[in-house]
């Protein structure tokens, strides 16, 4: 069994087992059938691609757990570490009063830790629950959520409260027979409507547009706030409105990967188009970066969770869909409820207010 699919009224998952990905997500909205999330071109193609790829770029889909994120430079393991490149076993998978719960291992541990992965869905919500657990090891882990979307025809952008938005100190793609980006490298801005573009004057973060090819990677870290962190997609050609919350205790930032023909080689080859990673994490970039000193450190930004024998920690994520295409200004969530504030209007959803722990201390 490479994939398990579990399900509750109104919405479907299901994990690709070989390497931790989600290979779907399916919500009902509305008599429609939304997907909010990506897989890309070639994992289904039967093709052949180049061998030293890792496997988490061959399965690459839908969302998975990076620990590290980026380089693994600490221990020997594939980009993204063995949470996104290697085999899960399912330990339980069963019904609740109200939905599915599902929970897998890692076969492989992390610095010594063993990881869990709990997929939680309710009943009439159009949410995917997720917690990671580490329990033991040694040292400390960097980790990121690497959900993906994709769209047709760009879309519109919105975010929780941030300091500030900052790109690192070279491009994903500098070589131009290789690849192309448009924002500046290095460069910051607390304003996301004007981020300092490659070419001189500025680009707006809020907006994806289909026609700029590009392969850019930006950091938003989290402005302190009493609600969630979360980022809402409106994704035009789909007319559906994707959401990602979290914790910013948990995970401060949230890394964009826009991916849109902007790599020109295999297994890339210009056809990854109108991709978007929205990519929470408590990371730098690369293991060694992220449990040394680093620039987010320096900013007073947690880069790593501690290890520790007989100590577990865990985290969660919320990855979801509704219809309609409006970005939300706001969202709020109390009382079992999600609000959605859009220039004069509300609308609530079922939400499970409390997964998130919003308020409580997160582990250090």
């Amino acid at each position: 069994m490479d994939t398990i699919t579990i399900k509750a009224k109104g919405i479907s998952v299901s994990l690709d087992l070989t390497v931790g990905h989600i290979a779907d997500m399916t919500v009902e909205s509305d008599g429609r059938q939304l997907k909010p999330l990506h897989r890309a071109p070639w994992v289904d193609a039967n093709e052949t691609l180049p061998k030293d790829l890792p496997q988490g770029t061959v399965r690459l889909s839908g969302d998975f757990l990076c620990a590290p994120f980026s380089r693994s430079d600490v221990e020997e393991a594939p980009l993204h570490g063995w949470t996104a490149n290697s085999a899960w076993d399912v330990t339980e998978s069963s019904a609740t009063d109200d939905g599915w719960r599902a929970v897998f291992r890692l076969r492989h541990e992390v610095m010594g830790a063993s990881v869990d992965k709990i997929f939680t869905l309710i009943d009439g919500h159009p949410f995917l629950y997720q917690e990671h657990v580490f329990s033991g090891g040694s040292g400390a882990i960097s980790v990121a959520h690497h959900p993906m979307t994709v769209m047709k025809g760009g879309g519109r952008l919105a975010f929780s409260p941030k300091r500030f938005a900052a790109t690192l100190a070279d491009p994903l793609e500098p070589d131009p027979a290789r690849g192309r980006f448009m924002l500046a490298y290095p460069a910051r801005s607390a304003e996301l409507g004007q981020f300092p573009a490659a070419g001189g004057g500025t680009l707006d973060l809020t907006q994806y547009r289909m026609e700029d090819r590009r392969e850019d990677f930006i950091t938003l870290v989290e402005a302190d706030h009493a609600g969630p962190g979360w980022t809402a997609l409106a994704r035009q050609a789909e007319e559906d409105l994707v959401l990602v919350l979290k914790n910013p205790a948990e995970l401060p930032v949230t890394m964009l990967w826009l991916s849109n023909g902007g790599r020109d080689y295999a297994p890339w080859s210009g056809r990854h188009l109108g991709v978007l990673g929205i990519e929470d994490g408590r990371t730098a970039i690369g293991h060694a970066a992220s449990i040394g000193d680093n620039w987010l450190k320096r900013e007073g930004v947690a880069t790593a969770f501690a290890l520790g024998e007989g100590r577990s920690f865990s985290f969660r994520h919320v990855i979801g869909a509704l219809s309609g295409g409006t970005p939300p200004r706001e969202i709020t969530t109390a009382d079992g409820r999600m609000r959605l504030a859009t220039g004069g209007s509300t609308s609530d959803v079922p939400f499970d207010s409390a997964f998130l722990r919003i308020g409580q201390p997160a582990a250090a």
